[in-house]
């Protein structure tokens, strides 16, 4: 009788939780661009030695105030509340712990200039205390990593090659001529450059006379020293594949393996080579050890110190060659490819014992981390589903009075997705699942496609309160065959509050580079939600020259840029249209930017299907964009060869108009919006205002969108605001009409 009442009472307590629910639940909405200006940006992340403690960057943006503000946090890894770090302030970054523990090194311009600094860091309570400057350097400090041993730092600055080599035992010398020279060229009103070579501006800025070098500090005397003095070249060369220091310490901190690429001709080299330096001998000099002719990068030394592991690339001049995982035996001086029939790029790595390799790696939309062994073929999938990065390895600890041998180790890495950006997860790598890469050097399709691999931890709650009011649509992946044969993967995301019953109109996004891809990974600059968030469906097609597929589909684009990737376009919008009935293929519009900005434009002279087009930063004239771009290894290689070399031959044997916008610019008719920026050195501002006269003289109705201050990517807060606004209206206009 008693059990009944309890049963009943219970009963009545549940019977009125839904009521309360129904009455404080809100309904999930759309999210709005402002929506996406609050959310956290995870930056950086660092973990303590003992696989306790923590640290992380996050980035606010402050819309009203045109800004963003970085600053640094701790918690605990096993559960708990974030904190600031006390020694630090906002704009502080690149946090990293000492290999005892017991200190932390981060940058910081609270004295000026920015500069390495010091903490004492209790690693039994998380406290951070006595901060103290490091670094004293005219031309400021960046990307610096601890020795081994907690004596010494590597940092890079940015110097004059013509100043004295700024020494252990004259710092204060050369560190004056730098000053000087920097007081000189900013106190002098002409502000002209004399250029005599190549690379005079990349990407965004003019590279003037200064290049980045490594040096080495002492931790208690401060003794420092440039390791690559009087050099030319940057130091590591620029590489949008990895940033920090390009450099490693040895586990012993006697020898540091660096990157530099001495090739005359910066403009037209993709070969960076990997050298170590005896760092016990002052007269010692960079030794090459690396032999491929293309690309090496991001060394690192395994645990024992007997390898050195690294990403290379086999052909030279080719940016997107397959990025392979090799190892250098140290002491047989041998080189061997880990993965020889691993079919993807190795994107990034750590070592997690003498012949263990975790790494991540694209496939069919998504990035995965792998472990391997040097030593054999065997590949294990350790985490799957979204997209992971900035891998750190943690030994866990065995619990007091365990009954087994071993505690399994687990990986601290952040994971995203196209409906949530970062954060911090811990994934246990017992969870992971052995694979066999056959001889097609694909991974397992069962593995991949059943999610199989370790499950994700969340550590961080940057925007769970956020992201719990947003309807944010899950994206479905579709295949489908090329005209050739090819099987091709694209992705759709419906518009939230999604009605099955309704006809909806298409925004068509083509993605970057060409060897980019989508995959399921957040973006605040092209975001496939907030396309979608004002009733849109966004089709995304990943066609030939996407990363994932293997490098025989990534070289698919080369010298054929208006071709297969055209064609495989169209025909993975035909599918979605044929199979997504609520698609209206009557209200489409394509949009893209770099080389989905090309292929704008081509489509724009190529067909009528679209209501309208949104062409950013793309390529309009391929001859002149050769000549007013930077990285010339780019187009060299694209368009086999530079444009003189087809002079006197046929428009259908020359690329650089065979594939060239420009020359269909008597079939434009689709209303454009062009959007293109000053400061875009990758593919100059002159070829926006090239499509843009065109279309006006045309009379095709058309509209451009210019920005003096950004450069390839919209990111200042307001201006970003304003492109989205003008994007979206342009589209709205042209496909909410019946």
């Amino acid at each position: 009788m008693r059990k009944s009442s309890l049963v009943l009472s219970f009963a009545l307590v549940v019977a009125s939780i839904p009521v309360t629910c129904a009455q404080t639940i809100q309904p999930r909405r759309p999210m709005t661009f402002e929506d996406m200006m609050r959310m956290k940006r995870l930056g950086d992340t660092a973990v303590s030695p003992d696989g306790k403690w923590l640290a992380y960057s996050v980035t606010t943006v402050d819309l009203d105030k045109n800004s963003k503000t970085a600053a640094l946090f701790l918690q605990p890894i096993a559960g708990g509340d974030p904190k600031p770090i006390s020694v630090t302030q906002p704009g502080d970054s690149g946090l990293q712990f000492s290999a005892d523990g017991k200190r932390i090194l981060f940058l910081s311009s609270r004295s000026g200039g920015q500069q390495v600094w010091l903490a004492d860091f209790d690693p039994v309570t998380g406290a951070a205390s006595n901060a103290t400057q490091l670094t004293r350097i005219a031309t400021e400090a960046d990307n610096a990593i601890w020795s081994p041993d907690g004596k010494s730092i590597v940092f890079t600055s940015a110097v004059y090659p013509d100043c004295a080599p700024i020494t252990i035992s004259d710092f204060a010398t050369g560190n004056a001529c730098n000053a000087a020279k920097d007081k000189a060229a900013a106190d002098n009103p002409v502000k002209a450059q004399i250029w005599t070579q190549l690379l005079y501006r990349h990407w965004d800025h003019f590279t003037g006379e200064k290049r980045s070098h490594l040096f080495l500090i002492a931790v208690e005397s401060g003794g420092v020293r440039d390791l690559t003095p009087a050099n030319p070249h940057d130091v590591p060369p620029f590489s949008l594949e990895g940033g920090g220091c390009g450099c490693a310490f040895a586990p012993d901190a006697k020898e540091l393996a660096l990157t530099d690429n001495p090739d005359p001709v910066p403009a037209i080299s993709t070969s960076p080579r990997i050298y170590t330096l005896d760092l016990t001998n002052p007269a010692a000099r960079p030794v090459q050890i690396s032999t491929s002719a293309g690309g090496n990068f991001s060394p690192a030394y395994s645990p024992d110190g007997k390898y050195i592991a690294w990403r290379s690339q086999a052909r030279a001049g080719y940016e997107s060659d397959k990025f392979r995982l090799v190892a250098y035996n140290r002491a047989a001086k041998t080189i061997k490819d880990v993965l020889p029939n691993f079919d993807r790029w190795v994107d990034e790595f750590v070592w997690t014992n003498p012949n263990g390799i975790l790494f991540t790696a694209g496939d069919r939309g998504q990035e995965s981390v792998f472990r391997a062994n040097p030593l054999s073929d065997k590949v294990g999938l350790a985490a799957w589903g979204g997209t992971f990065s900035d891998l750190h390895l943690v030994t866990n600890p065995l619990p007091p009075g365990a009954l087994f041998s071993f505690a399994p180790d687990s990986i601290v890495a952040t994971q995203m997705k196209v409906d949530r950006p970062s954060e911090v997860v811990s994934v246990l790598l017992s969870d992971s699942w052995p694979i066999f890469i056959g001889k097609n050097g694909d991974p397992l399709d069962h593995i991949a496609e059943n999610g199989s691999g370790g499950r994700p931890n969340s550590i961080t709650h940057l925007n769970d309160t956020l992201l719990a009011q947003l309807d944010l649509p899950k994206m479905q992946s579709f295949w489908f065959t090329a005209t050739d044969g090819t099987k091709l993967q694209g992705f759709l995301i419906n518009p939230p509050a999604f009605d099955p019953a309704k006809k909806y109109p298409v925004k068509f996004l083509i993605h970057g580079g060409p060897q980019g891809a989508w995959d399921d990974s957040w973006s605040y600059r092209w975001n496939p939600e907030l396309f979608a968030a004002n009733g849109y469906v966004v089709v995304m097609v990943n066609p030939r020259g996407s990363t994932g597929y293997g490098q025989a589909f990534v070289d698919g684009v080369n010298g054929d840029w208006g071709g297969k990737p055209f064609t495989d376009l169209m025909t993975g919008l035909d599918y979605a249209e044929q199979h997504y009935p609520f698609i209206d293929k009557t209200r489409e519009c394509a949009l893209g930017a770099s080389y989905g900005g090309y292929m704008a434009n081509w489509i724009l002279g190529h067909t009528n299907r679209f209501k309208c087009i949104v062409s950013h930063d793309g390529m309009f004239n391929a001859e002149s964009a050769f000549g007013s771009t930077e990285e010339l290894w780019f187009n060299t290689w694209e368009f086999k060869g530079a444009p003189w070399d087809y002079y006197g031959k046929p428009d259908y044997e020359n690329p650089f108009r065979k594939w060239s916008p420009s020359l269909s610019a008597k079939n434009f008719k689709t209303p454009t919006l062009v959007i293109h920026s000053q400061h875009d050195y990758r593919l100059d501002l002159s070829e926006g205002l090239q499509l843009f006269t065109t279309l006006q003289l045309l009379h095709v109705p058309s509209k451009m969108l210019y920005f003096p201050d950004e450069s390839h990517w919209v990111l200042k807060p307001q201006n970003s605001q304003l492109w989205w606004k003008t994007v979206n209206d342009w589209v709205d206009q042209w496909t909410k009409q019946k």
